[in-house]
């Protein structure tokens, strides 16, 4: 994997030499923050070698380099799902070439379901934890030290300088952000209600099916992280009509407009 890793780097050094300071994972319906990036290169995901491709719709399938509020920027707009039938590792594996491309920080963001009763759709939720249930994460099997070590601490999953940041510049905006609990489910098919129940048991406050391997893969490698979900329904059993992914892509793109000014600001002041 090192050396795919290093193969995707020179790919992308070869089209834009790469110096940026914050990699940013834009989830479904939120590529909205493209728009106010000055931007210097894109590269379709199908031209960097090794690199997966993005099949869910709401994700354009583009690494995009440029500079946003004076910073230098690496945005990948779409992200990979381990129900698409990629392995963790697959998933995973931009996080990877960010570090090999010294990027030391990420902000993660995404599409979620709130089982927090006290949530609404259009609700932004910093993500304070996750709850891993996807029955496999991106470390398991042979570490390449290379890479990261063995057995990667999770005491601070997300960066609480991150977290304390963004919770003032939210303060200034006069935005009401939630914070709470991600929990990673494999999907495609939405949750049942009984599964809801189980998820809220354990202390989750919203559902996705994102976000989690890129977050073990960051914490594997180091890379300090923000993780921002925008609540775009609520969980099954909760909310009194059926799911769709075309209502999940509305709401996103409506919330997308605070989303995008929070995380433009949050950029400004890292």
């Amino acid at each position: 994997m090192y050396k795919k890793v290093l193969e995707s780097t020179d790919y992308i050094m070869s089209r834009a030499n790469v110096e940026a300071d914050i990699a940013i994972i834009l989830g479904s319906g939120l590529g909205g923050l493209v728009n106010d990036i000055s931007i210097d290169c894109e590269i379709p995901f199908s031209d960097i070698p090794n690199f997966p491709a993005s099949t869910v719709k709401g994700h354009s399938g583009k690494l995009i380099y440029g500079q946003l509020e004076g910073k230098k920027v690496l945005v990948l707009a779409g992200r990979f799902h381990y129900y698409e039938g990629y392995t963790m590792r697959e998933v995973s594996y931009p996080i990877y070439v960010f570090k090999q491309l010294e990027i030391s920080k990420m902000i993660v963001t995404n599409a979620c379901g709130g089982i927090n009763k006290s949530y609404k759709p259009g609700d932004i939720m910093i993500i304070d934890d996750f709850i891993n249930l996807m029955g496999s994460n991106p470390l398991v099997g042979k570490n390449d030290e290379r890479l990261g070590n063995r057995f990667p601490d999770m005491t601070e999953p997300f960066s609480n300088k991150l977290i304390n940041l963004t919770e003032e510049v939210a303060k200034k905006l006069e935005y009401n952000l939630k914070k709470g609990v991600y929990a990673g489910f494999m999907g495609p098919y939405y949750e049942t209600r009984a599964e809801i129940k189980m998820i809220a048991g354990f202390g989750a406050d919203v559902v996705g099916m994102s976000t989690v391997p890129e977050v073990i893969a960051a914490n594997h490698t180091g890379i300090e992280t923000l993780g921002l979900s925008c609540v775009t329904n609520m969980a099954t059993g909760i909310q009194k009509k059926k799911h769709s992914h075309d209502d999940v892509i509305k709401i996103a793109n409506e919330t997308s407009v605070r989303l995008v000014k929070l995380v433009k600001e949050v950029i400004r002041k890292i």
